[in-house]
């Protein structure tokens, strides 16, 4: 029933409750289309029984007239997010077969509208990564190919995902990059990702869908895998604002269970969607302009600013001076505290142990087997810059950086710009194997326009707006005010009528 897959998910949510088809019907349909895709990668780990089970409970109550604002809809959950009972490993062999006891906040408010779990979705270990290449899973494909691009050997090389580059796989960006390629190919209606310096605008705009990040403290952390406890940012995918709406108004709200949680409102995000934006100030970066910026990027980003100008927005220039140090301060916070908060993992109290002849042996033999070489890259990086003798001159630096690049946003903010308009990645969707297995820093660059928003602590949404030359989607972002995502689904849902009806990616696997 490929028709049910094709819903949006707020056709869905219309269509079930208008009685068109049930929740165990919507649910078995994506049940085959994760089994048919399975090539793609995207789930680690499929619950069709548990699925059933929770679409059978949601029919129960859609027959009486009850159910929340989620209900019976299928989605995927990144392996960060807890779920009790089901396997939870952050994508990592330190983690093992670990079963969680207790279930994420995120995930347990989605549960609690109804929403329906189709599995756990693939992630760069320890959401480290731009690509979904470190996963202890494998890699993940993009369900988009390049134009020329001979489908027949694609889809035989997916039986190697290591080397399917060659064959013109791609990658779906990462580190959500399982959520990303699943919501593309419709093997679900939405997905939960998480963001510390990109990692669900990346991939939403390597797969043409729509992801936000919300402001920092808007989603509780609690039960989540920590990478950076300072910039991890749980957030929704979906294939239209509407549905991104949709699914962050059930997984916000303030949780005493986690210290960073804000105890603010959480508004019905979707009357935002399809507002006026007449009257809006849109600031457009110049410090944005990099050197080597393709020709249809920046060619993209002017388009977007024509569109919110046609919609009635005013569009100005604007200075954000201390951009240019946002991606190397990032790459010193991010590691740090991966470096503390990896420190648990140690074979002692749960996932896996290597035994060594001593305690110092066991804990040395676990990591070094069971973190992968991303992991461990970013884990020496952290734990140098922490260091005595070396954390003023690094750790304390970055964050006075980081302080600077928030008063740049601060500032214009002040000056009554109401949102920030970007490209949100520096190209196209690239080759597996193309940049992980060559330089890092190039890998690291990938995260150029998204990490000011982690620094800073505000919200960003990517929205798809054109296709490249290869005809691969590219994505636009838009930076909110703190707690203002209402703005950003407001510009976003413009953006989006603009764009018109993209492609969609078109069945090869």
């Amino acid at each position: 029933m490929s028709e049910l897959t094709d819903l949006t998910l707020a056709e869905a949510r219309d269509g079930l409750k208008a009685k068109k088809f049930t929740s165990a019907e919507l649910t078995d349909a994506h049940i085959d289309a994760v089994e048919a895709a399975r090539g793609l990668n995207a789930y680690i780990l499929e619950t069709p029984e548990k699925a059933r089970e929770m679409a059978f409970a949601s029919d129960v109550k859609l027959a009486k007239g009850e159910g929340g604002a989620l209900e019976g809809i299928p989605l995927g959950i990144k392996d960060l997010f807890a779920t009790e009972g089901f396997r939870t490993t952050a994508c990592s062999r330190i983690l093992g077969d670990f079963i969680p006891t207790y279930e994420s906040t995120v995930t347990t408010q989605l549960w609690r509208d109804g929403a329906v779990m189709l599995g756990k979705l693939n992630n760069d270990e320890f959401a480290m990564g731009s690509s979904n290449e470190t996963s202890a899973y494998g890699a993940v494909a993009n369900p988009w190919l390049a134009g020329n691009t001979d489908k027949v050997t694609a889809k035989s090389a997916l039986s190697d995902l290591a080397t399917a580059g060659g064959a013109g796989v791609l990658v779906p960006g990462g580190s959500s990059g399982g959520s990303s390629s699943a919501v593309a190919a419709r093997l679900c209606l939405g997905a939960t990702g998480t963001d510390t310096g990109g990692s669900i605008r990346q991939p939403a705009a390597f797969t043409g869908i729509v992801g936000i990040k919300p402001t920092y403290g808007r989603c509780s952390r609690w039960g989540i895998v920590a990478f950076a406890s300072s910039l991890d940012q749980a957030g929704p995918f979906a294939r239209t604002v509407k549905d991104t709406a949709i699914l962050l108004r059930s997984m916000a709200g303030h949780d005493p269970k986690d210290s960073t949680s804000v105890n603010v409102p959480v508004p019905d995000y979707e009357v935002a969607v399809g507002r006026s934006v007449k009257g809006l100030r849109i600031g457009v970066p110049k410090e944005y302009r990099v050197e080597g910026m393709p020709a249809e990027i920046e060619k993209l980003w002017h388009q977007g600013a024509e569109w919110l100008k046609a919609a009635g927005a005013e569009i100005v220039e604007i200075s954000l001076p201390h951009t240019k140090y946002a991606l190397p301060a990032y790459y010193i916070v991010a590691p740090a505290e991966a470096s503390s908060n990896l420190a648990r993992y140690d074979g002692v109290r749960y996932g896996a142990r290597v035994p060594g002849k001593d305690i110092t042996a066991m804990y040395e033999n676990t990591r070094a087997a069971g973190f992968g070489s991303e992991v461990k890259r970013r884990i020496m990086i952290g734990t140098y810059v922490l260091s005595a003798g070396y954390y003023d001159a690094y750790y304390v630096r970055a964050q006075k950086v980081r302080t600077l690049i928030k008063r740049d946003f601060d500032n214009v903010f002040a000056a009554g710009v109401d949102a920030v308009l970007t490209p949100t990645t520096p190209s196209a969707a690239f080759a597996i194997g193309s940049k992980a297995s060559t330089d890092p820093v190039e890998m690291y660059l990938n995260d150029i326009f998204t990490v000011t928003v982690n620094m800073a602590g505000l919200p960003g949404i990517s929205v798809p707006a054109g296709m490249s030359s290869e005809n691969l989607p590219l994505g636009l972002q838009l930076i909110g005010r703190p707690f203002d995502e209402e703005t950003l689904f407001a510009l976003g849902a413009a953006i989006e009528s603009s764009a018109g009806s993209l492609p969609k990616a078109e069945k090869w696997w």
